[in-house]
C-alpha cells in the first residue's frame, strides 16, 4: 500500500519523506481556520478554547517558552544559552547562528526537532504532542561562512515553527531572510501570536518584516532579536492600526478569549 501511495504522489512530483511517512497525517485546525468562513471555528477549537490559556516567557535573544494547559514546555530557537525555569519538553531549532541551536542539547529533553534537514531536501515537522500540534514551514536562508558567504541562499534552510495549543495558533518566524511570497502565507494559515525578529540587518530590513507583520494580521506580536532595532522604528514601520503594551514581567498567560481586540505588540522584560 505504501509503494502505491509513493508511486501516486511521483506522479505529481511529490516526495514522500520518510519523516513525513512514518508518521499519520495530522490536521492543522490553524489552517482550517483560515480556509473556512468568517467567524467559523473548528468544534475541537471552540472546545479547547472555553479555559485554556498558554503561558509564554520572553527568555532572550529569539527563544520563547511556551506551556500548554497539560503541562507540556516548548523552547524556540533553543541553543541552551537561554534557559527560565525546567527544561523544555520540546525544543524547536534553526541554523543560522549557534545562538538557534544546539547539535548537543540537555539528553533529558525527549523531543528536538530542526528547522533544516542535512540531505537537501525540506524539513518537515507535522506532529502532535501532548495538547500541541507543531508544525514547520520551510523558508530559505543565507549563507553566513566561508568564501561564498552572504553569495547566495541555503534553499529550506530556515523554518517557521507553528504551534497549535489551547485553540491559539503562535507562529515562530525563525532566522528569517526573505519576503514570503503566496504560498508560504497559505501554509502558515492564521496566527493569533507570532514572534518576529526586528533586528533589521542579521534577518531582514524593518520594512520587509513590518510589511510581514502587518499582513499576518496576528493579534499578538512578540519581538525578538531586539539588541539592534530601537522599538520606536519598528512600531512606526507596521503602523497605528497595532497598540504597544510593554510590562515589566517576562511572562503572560493568553487564552483564545483573552486576545486583545486591536493588533498589541507586547513588550516583555527579558535579554
Amino acid at each position: 500500500m505504501r509503494r502505491l501511495v509513493s508511486a501516486a504522489l511521483a506522479l505529481f512530483g511529490v516526495s514522500l519523506a520518510p519523516a513525513l511517512a512514518q508518521q499519520p497525517f495530522q490536521r492543522s485546525e490553524c489552517l482550517a481556520m483560515a480556509n473556512a468562513a468568517p467567524r467559523v471555528m473548528p468544534a475541537a477549537f471552540r472546545h479547547a478554547a472555553a479555559a485554556a490559556e498558554v503561558q509564554i516567557t520572553y527568555a532572550g535573544h529569539s527563544t520563547y517558552f511556551i506551556d500548554t494547559p497539560a503541562g507540556l514546555r516548548i523552547a524556540t530557537d533553543y541553543s541552551g544559552a537561554y534557559q527560565v525555569g525546567r527544561l523544555p519538553d520540546v525544543v524547536t531549532m534553526n541554523r543560522a547562528h549557534s545562538t538557534h541551536y544546539s547539535l548537543y542539547p540537555d539528553k533529558r529533553i525527549p523531543h528536538v526537532l530542526h528547522g533544516w534537514s542535512e540531505d537537501g531536501k525540506p524539513a518537515i515537522v507535522s506532529e502532535r504532542i501532548s495538547d500541541t500540534f507543531i508544525r514547520n514551514v520551510t523558508t530559505d536562508i543565507r549563507r553566513y561562512y566561508g568564501d561564498d558567504a552572504g553569495s547566495d541562499m541555503i534553499r529550506d534552510g530556515n523554518s517557521i515553527f507553528i504551534f497549535e495549543a489551547a485553540g491559539l495558533c503562535i507562529g515562530h518566524l525563525g532566522h528569517l531572510h526573505h519576503k514570503l511570497d503566496d504560498s508560504h502565507f497559505a501554509q502558515i494559515g492564521r496566527l493569533d501570536i507570532v514572534m518576529v525578529p526586528i533586528d533589521g540587518t542579521y534577518t531582514m530590513s524593518l520594512d520587509g518584516i513590518s510589511e510581514i507583520t502587518r499582513r499576518l494580521r496576528a493579534s499578538v506580536v512578540l519581538p525578538m532579536h531586539r539588541f539592534a532595532t530601537p522599538l520606536d522604528d519598528f512600531m512606526r514601520r507596521i503602523g497605528q492600526q497595532f497598540e504597544i503594551d510593554r510590562r515589566l514581567e517576562r511572562s503572560f498567560r493568553m487564552s483564545r478569549d483573552a486576545l486583545p481586540p486591536k493588533p498589541t505588540v507586547i513588550i516583555l522584560d527579558g535579554v
